[in-house]
Parts: C-alpha cells; structure tokens; sequence
C-alpha cells in the first residue's frame, strides 16, 4: 500500500482576485509558501479552500496548480467532492484523480447525507469506491459542514479491511476518542492526522501521522517542528502556545489566514466567497498582530534549542 509521509499538511485557502474569480498565481505562491516553511504535505481542496462555493473545474484547477507546484516530494492531497448523489460525487473524485494529486479524500458526511447510521454510510461508501479509480490511496475527512459525521469503530474496522485508505483528517477533538482511534489503526497503514491544535501533542505521542488543521495557514513552520520533535524538552511549552493561538479559529476564518500570508510577503486579498468581508474588523486585526508577537518569539526560542529544526 503506497504511505504517505508524516507531518503537516496545511488546509489550502483560496486567493480571490477583486473581481472574485480564482487567483491561480496566488495559489502558487502560497503552496510555495507552505513548502517553503517545511510542510510534508498539502491538502489542496477542502473546506478552508471553500469547497462548497467552488465550481467543480476551480476545485480541480486548484488541486492541478497546487501539485504542480508541490512537484514529485511534497505529498498533495484533495477532497472536493459536493454533490449529493453517490454518481455526481464519484464524477467529481475521478476528476480529481486526473489531476495528478497523490490521494483524494472522502468527505465523510457525504456518505450519509441524513446521519442514517453506519449500516448506510458503509454501503454508500462500497457504492462509490466501485465507481472511482482503484490505484489512487483514498482518505476521509471529518468535515463540519454541512454536519460533522465521525467515524465510528466499526467504519474505521471497515476501511481497514479495504486496504485502500491511507489518511484520515480527524476532527474530533476529544482525547479519549483520539486515543481509542489511534490504538485501533495502529499497524493498518492508515495514519491519523489531528486537525485540533489543542490536542496535537497528546495525538503525537500516541502514533498520530501529524497535523491537518487551518492553523497551519498561520505559522507551519511551528508546527512542523513540533511534530518531527514531539519528545523534545520544549515540545510542551510549544504546545501551549499552539493551544492558545488556536482559539483565533473564532475569529472570520480564512479572512484571517489571508491577513496572516499578506503579512508574509504574499499579496493575497481579503477575499471570501464563503465569509462576509464585513467582518473583518479591527479587533481581528488587533488579535493577529498581538499573537505574531508570541509566535515569532516561539520561532526565536526554538532556533535556539535546536537550529536544526526550523
């Protein structure tokens, strides 16, 4: 079974130009960006990328662009598929195997649209894996919208058996659960990769893959460090810092992230087809510049520890 590397794998945002078409040189620069900052992988079409507000040819230009970009050593995965019937989203996910992309992602409540229990999220899923290219290494993602559907015991028991999944984007955020999830993959070929900042050093210590979560739009580079040194003497004090920019997650993401990459050098737009731009306010503004303080501090503090690693 083809394995895909440990370690980050930022949740791609989408750059708008004003007249709000898809602002493909942007995306470039920003996968670059991501690269750039140590990241092992890219998930190109998600959520964060506005998925739901993208025209099928945007998700699978953006995914196209992004692995182009990425080249043969950066892992590139992409979900994208919308549509609520199990033949329109096997379309969209071999449109999206075509793109060169290393593995596409299942977005799990698509599975079972009215949350009818396993019984039907398994069939659903035989359904559609009979429809989609069988060489392409397949994951789920526990997306929030329009519901989040976790993936039970008996799903997870399942996609073992499959032999066909290699990546999960856990959005639980639950210890316990993150626990009970590792302990069952463990030795399947299938790695776990926390979207939750909070709980990410806990996750690595148990066998977690690494990180897959909006944060990484922010500061990856901390986040790589952290999960190549999970048993360093600093890694809990990383953590907490982690935990506590975390909680920006409230503020009008990815408005926010776009903000943060304009800061980096990259002429983004604060552009959204998803949030109203009317709510990026001075207070959201005020919150990124406080916490760049703390985290190019935390960048500073670790070069000393380790020049390696950053």
């Amino acid at each position: 079974m083809f394995t895909i590397p440990n370690g980050v794998y930022p949740t791609m945002i989408t750059p708008y130009t004003k007249d709000n078409e898809v602002d493909y040189e942007n995306v470039k620069r920003i996968a670059s960006w991501y690269i750039q900052k140590g990241c092992e992988g890219i998930f190109s079409v998600c959520q964060s990328s506005e998925m739901f507000y993208l025209s099928l040819d945007e998700r699978v230009n953006i995914a196209k662009t992004v692995k182009n970009t990425a080249g043969p050593n950066v892992c590139v995965v992409a979900s994208g598929h919308t549509g609520s019937s199990i033949e329109e989203q096997a379309y969209e996910l071999n449109a999206m195997a075509e793109t060169g992309v290393d593995g596409i992602v299942l977005v799990s409540n698509r599975l079972d649209m009215h949350n009818d229990g396993d019984t039907v999220w398994i069939k659903n899923a035989e359904k559609l894996l009979s429809k989609i290219k069988s060489d392409i290494p397949l994951g789920i993602y526990e997306c929030p919208h329009p519901y989040k559907k976790l993936l039970s015991s008996a799903i997870l028991n399942w996609m073992k058996e499959t032999n066909r999944f290699v990546f999960i984007k856990d959005t639980c955020c639950s210890p316990n659960l993150l626990k009970q999830r590792l302990e069952l993959l463990r030795g399947s070929g299938i790695k776990l990769y926390n979207a939750n900042g909070q709980t990410l050093l806990y996750s690595l210590r148990l066998g977690a893959g690494g990180y897959s979560g909006i944060m990484a739009n922010f500061h990856p580079e901390i986040y790589v460090w952290l999960c190549k040194n999970p048993d360093h003497p600093y890694a809990e004090k990383v953590q907490t810092f982690l935990s506590l920019y975390a909680f920006t997650e409230a503020l009008p993401y990815p408005l926010t992230a776009k903000y943060r990459m304009s800061l980096e050098g990259i002429p983004v737009n604060l552009e959204s087809r998803m949030v109203d731009k009317k709510r990026w306010d001075d207070f959201a503004k005020f919150m990124i510049h406080q916490l760049l303080d703390i985290e190019k501090e935390t960048i500073e503090y670790i070069k000393k520890m380790d020049s390696k690693s950053i």
